[in-house]
């Protein structure tokens, strides 16, 4: 499943696309099948199976999986028949519907980690030795947007930087997981940017600051569940800006991959449904460039990651 967060005119709830430009309310749809089945109560039990909101669905693991694959499978031939009704009835939209917009995939996550010089072609291009474990940092989760909303260039600094990324996002409780088990773990994997404004990273050795401004972590534009994704060690990462092709690398390319790094993380604490990993970037950053290429206002960067769709996001000055 393709799973997001939209927002329909004032309200938020967790949704599934169909096709490229539709979006299914999996809570609506799970009511509509359960009461099909002559189920009693369907809509409390939807609302216990598939909650609307996408951190309660995580929380809820792979029975509320099961449930909105369920649900989105019976919505799929309903449509067949009966696609105006469904769309009346608050079941269908469409993306390009007048107050329909998508928001990120996890739209504020329990935890925001990232992975420092993750590809030895970056860690190269910025002169920094290769880690002999994961060198990992916050983002506040403030800072996470979803596609098509701006990224602020901050009043504070003009050398702002882009970084694609994989994102994983975690799907169950996770302590001290060896990397072989890793995968039950993961909900599923999107795009990224970890947005960087390179003086304030380089304030303290954490790199925090540099990394959580408000507005600096697209992800999206839709979360992309881990059935669907056979190997994230296998998927072609590609950064634009403004049309211009900066990275395009492979995520085999990864010094620390995804079970690496979840094994690596739970040693020390406990990961959580809806917690999300920034992977690391690899080489073409605006940073290590000659001359060096910083964002501004009016800039479009594009991160598109095959299979998990294409994230994109205007640069604005900070209002």
């Amino acid at each position: 499943m393709r799973l997001v967060t939209y927002t329909f005119r004032g309200t938020t709830r967790l949704g599934a696309l169909v096709g490229d430009t539709e979006a299914v309310d999996l809570n609506r749809a799970c009511a509509l099948h359960r009461a099909e089945r002559g189920e009693r109560r369907a809509r409390a039990l939807a609302d216990f199976l598939v909650p609307p909101d996408m951190l309660a669905f995580l929380e809820a693991g792979d029975p509320a999986m099961d449930a909105a694959r369920a649900a989105l499978a019976y919505v799929r031939e309903h449509l067949r028949a009966q696609r105006g009704a469904a769309t009346a009835s608050g079941l269908l939209f469409s993306a390009d519907e007048p107050g329909f917009r998508l928001e990120a995939p996890v739209p504020r996550p329990g935890k925001v980690l990232a992975v420092g010089v993750n590809y030895k072609d970056h860690a190269e291009e910025a002169k920094i030795p290769l880690p002999e474990r994961p060198i990992i940092f916050a983002k506040m989760s403030s800072c996470v947007i979803g596609t098509g909303a701006p990224i602020h260039r901050p009043r504070v600094s003009t050398k702002l930087d882009f970084e694609g990324e994989l994102c994983v996002v975690i799907g169950k409780h996770a302590r001290h997981v060896a990397a072989a088990d890793a995968d039950a773990c993961v909900a599923g994997y999107m795009a990224g940017n970890d947005v960087s404004v390179r003086d304030w990273q380089f304030h303290s050795p954490t790199w925090i600051m540099g990394k959580s401004f408000d507005t600096h972590g697209p992800t999206g534009p839709w979360l992309v569940t881990r059935d669907e994704v056979p190997d994230p060690a296998s998927l072609r990462l590609r950064t634009w800006v403004n049309g211009v092709l900066k990275q395009d690398a492979s995520t085999s390319a990864m010094i620390f991959g995804v079970g690496a790094l979840v094994e690596y993380v739970s040693q020390a604490f406990t990961l959580e449904p809806g917690d999300v990993i920034f992977t690391g970037t690899p080489a073409g950053v605006g940073s290590t460039r000659s001359p060096r290429e910083w964002l501004a206002a009016g800039d479009v960067v594009r991160v598109e990651i095959s299979g998990l769709g294409v994230l994109e996001n205007r640069v604005v000055d900070e209002p």
